[in-house]
């Protein structure tokens, strides 16, 4: 069932053991390094606001109390993470926050290690990336280490019948009041019963002995089942994780963290560094098939039933990676140490076994030497996607500190505008007193809200959405924090807000800008802090000391200046920036804007160029498909945005846009296999959305214009009316339509069709 020690020679099993004391050392060094880092998740701040609300109030909050526009909705979450995380932040600030995660990361590699060989501590080298993701302080960090906990003892007793197994219900009354991760754990005790039956189906003996195990466990096990009722909301805690798991399914959409891995060759062969959670990840995953497959060489049914299973969730959504490795190490690591020693028996020379076995923890331990190095000197943060984060204890720098601070102390007036990023730290910061827009708890917001913020950061300052909008709510204060990590929609609205008739910048700084609506009541407030975003300084205070603040000052400067068009001063900025830390993509991103905006266009393709040879991923190479577009080089725009959508895990949206930049430059057969792969790779409730606008819409309306284009009109029509019934209050489809059908010669539908959409365009007229 496992590698016996005692089927090796005397002296491999010492050597053995002087090996894996030596790896599981470095293992739980690198993982100390790799999870000590800055606090810079969305979702701790409303954590902290939940811990200081349930202390001020002495009671569980059951609707919602931080925001206002789903104030008073129900609202069902574990508190005990908010309350741990709030007693840390009272006895050592963001500090010891930050230990904490590093902590949890130290304590995961430990229990992994807990019962392992010198495979499984090389196994958890390659795990601290994944691992590490998982443990920054937010509630989820605790599933990662009571998931590794439960593992161990559900293993260690499949493997010897002598586990401690009254730890698990103590376990889960601690699991069940801090993450609804808890599932998680009632998973493994049901997977830990069907591998038990499977050993049934092998023979008499192994029968007898899993039943022998599963009765000296099943006490045990249904009172871990019973105990997660021990909750303030008891079988409410079900309702509450049933609508927490629909909402992930619609979470993929648009939560990075929630979406698939990609599988195939271009994403695969982009993802070759072992330190970033991506690479680890596939290979990881390929490690698991093997280990798998010899478990079912060995008859080992059991452990190959767990690997196979433990595949999938981190396929589907990539941060599921940390709870795939813990599988991974604890299951497979032994599997792999027999093969291993069955392997090292034929090699009759002690000398040659020793020396190969040293040489792979030296490379394991070099490995882990090179990433931590990464870590310590920020290379690892500013060279890839984790970069909002820098290596050490406090605070993140992308957090609008100095922003929040202004808006407390000049008591600006009315609700505050915020985007989803920095909802969760405005909560807490600017709590109890001010509620938020909207933050990270996405069931209890929904889509509506979602898209309502979406439509609001892609619509112009002045216009009629927003005036609705900031009546509707009394909003005359918006924050936009800005950092350099996430160019977007928020860069339009920065400049947008700057130029607006509507909304006065009263604070800007390279983090963070605040603009108040123009009322009476902000006037002089206005006057007292006039903000003109053309001249103001960037960075607004000298840059810190260390290379890390004064990079990330440097970088955030530059791309606020670049969405300013103050593209001279932009340009001074990334120069500087990148003195301190050529590899940051980003920054090359962000100077190839400036040199675009100033028609320095083959400087600019260069440092588009650069960032993709530092860092290809989907945004790096939209990016350049982007200038291409611009540029009119169809077929190098068409190259680079295929690229861009094989490195996406959910690529329909980059699909669509490819099919209707091939109708444009003329090649409706790519648009239709373009369109095709979109429909294929949509989540199915991006499928289900209906309205003009929707993904459903969209494909059909393009692949109407391309079948049209190719000069089959009956497939053109056919799609057409399918976009027709997906937004039949639109007046463009039925034109659309009445067009195809006069080409049919169907001059009655046609003039239908016309009729229709006059009806249609005179009401929304009105």
């Amino acid at each position: 069932m496992h590698l016996k020690t005692g089927s090796l020679p005397a002296s491999d099993r010492a050597l053995d053991r002087r090996l894996f004391l030596v790896l599981a050392a470095v293992a739980l060094v690198y993982a100390f390094l790799a999870g000590l880092r800055t606090v810079g998740t969305h979702d701790l701040g409303w954590q902290l606001a939940t811990g200081r609300w349930v202390v001020q109030h002495h009671q569980i909050p059951w609707t919602d109390a931080f925001s206002y526009t789903a104030q008073g909705q129900p609202w069902v979450y574990p508190v005990g993470s908010g309350l741990a995380f709030y007693a840390a932040f009272l006895l050592g600030g963001y500090g010891l926050l930050s230990w904490m995660g590093a902590a949890a990361c130290v304590g995961t590699i430990a229990l992994l290690l807990r019962r392992g060989s010198t495979v499984s501590a090389g196994l958890c080298i390659l795990a601290v990336p994944l691992v590490a993701a998982r443990t920054a302080p937010r509630a989820d960090m605790f599933t990662v280490v009571l998931f590794a906990a439960f593992l161990s003892l559900l293993w260690e007793n499949y493997q010897t019948g002598h586990a401690p197994l009254w730890l698990l219900p103590l376990l889960m009354v601690a699991w069940v009041n801090l993450h609804f991760g808890f599932a998680a754990g009632l998973a493994l005790v049901l997977a830990y019963v069907v591998v038990e039956l499977s050993e049934t189906i092998l023979g008499e003996v192994r029968r007898r002995e899993a039943m022998q195990r599963l009765r000296h466990a099943s006490g045990w096990l249904v009172c871990t089942a019973l105990v997660t009722l021990a909750n303030p909301w008891g079988w409410g805690i079900y309702r509450a994780l049933i609508r927490q798991e629909q909402a992930t399914a619609q979470q993929q959409s648009w939560i990075t963290e929630w979406a698939g891995l990609p599988l195939n060759w271009s994403a695969f062969s982009n993802s070759t560094s072992l330190g970033q959670t991506t690479g680890a990840l596939y290979l990881l995953l390929a490690i698991a098939l093997v280990a798998a497959l010899l478990a079912l060489l060995r008859a080992q049914l059991g452990a190959a039933i767990l690997l196979l299973a433990a595949i999938y969730p981190p396929v589907q959504h990539v941060r599921m990676g940390a709870v795939f490795a813990c599988v991974l190490v604890v299951i497979g690591g032994p599997v792999l140490s027999a093969a291993m020693a069955r392997f090292g028996s034929f090699v009759r020379p002690a000398r040659i076994r020793t020396t190969a076995a040293i040489v792979a923890v030296v490379l394991f331990a070099v490995l882990a030497l090179a990433h931590s190095v990464d870590i310590v000197t920020n290379r690892y943060y500013f060279g890839g996607d984790t970069n909002n984060s820098t290596f050490g204890a406090g605070l993140s720098w992308w957090f609008p500190q100095r922003a929040a601070e202004f808006i407390e102390r000049e008591k600006l007036p009315g609700e505050i505008f915020n985007t989803y990023d920095e909802g969760g730290y405005l909560t807490w910061r600017l709590g109890p007193q001010r509620h938020d827009y909207i933050d990270g708890r996405d069931t209890l917001f929904g889509i509506p809200r979602m898209e309502r913020q979406h439509q609001l950061l892609q619509s112009s300052s002045d216009s009629t959405v927003w005036q609705q909008e900031a009546s509707h709510y009394n909003i005359n204060t918006v924050i936009f924090s800005v950092a350099f990590t996430e160019p977007g929609v928020q860069f339009e609205r920065l400049k947008d807000f700057c130029d607006s008739k509507l909304w006065r910048p009263v604070y800007l700084d390279e983090i963070s800008a605040v603009f108040v609506r123009r009322t009476l009541e902000t006037e002089e407030l206005a006057q007292r802090f006039p903000v003109t975003c053309k001249t103001a300084p960037l960075p607004s205070r000298p840059p810190g000391e260390g290379r890390a603040e004064a990079f990330t000052a440097w970088a955030n400067a530059a791309t606020i200046l670049a969405a300013l068009d103050r593209n001279l001063e932009a340009l001074t900025a990334t120069s500087k920036a990148l003195s301190i830390f050529p590899g940051s993509p980003m920054v090359h991103l962000v100077r190839a804007s400036a040199l675009s905006e100033m028609n320095r266009l083959p400087e600019a393709e260069q440092e588009l160029l650069a960032a993709v040879s530092l860092h290809p991923n989907e945004f790096t190479w939209s990016a350049l498909a982007d200038f291409y577009r611009k540029e009119d080089r169809s077929t190098d725009a068409i190259n680079a945005l295929k690229r861009a959508a094989q490195l996406q895990p959910r690529p329909h949206s980059t699909l669509v846009r490819l099919g209707y930049y091939c109708l444009q430059v003329g090649h409706p057969d790519d648009a239709l296999e373009a369109f095709e792969q979109a429909v294929r790779s949509a989540p199915a409730e991006v499928k289900r959305a209906t309205g003009r606008g929707s993904f459903g819409y969209n494909v059909s309306t393009g692949r109407a214009a391309a079948w049209s284009a190719l000069g089959d009109t009956s497939q053109a029509t056919s799609f057409q009316e399918e976009a027709v019934r997906l937004a039949p209050d639109a007046p463009q489809p039925w034109l659309n339509l009445a067009q195809l059908y006069q080409l049919q010669g169907r001059s009655t539908d046609a003039d239908r069709a016309k009729a229709r959409a006059a009806i249609l365009a005179e009401n929304q007229s009105r």
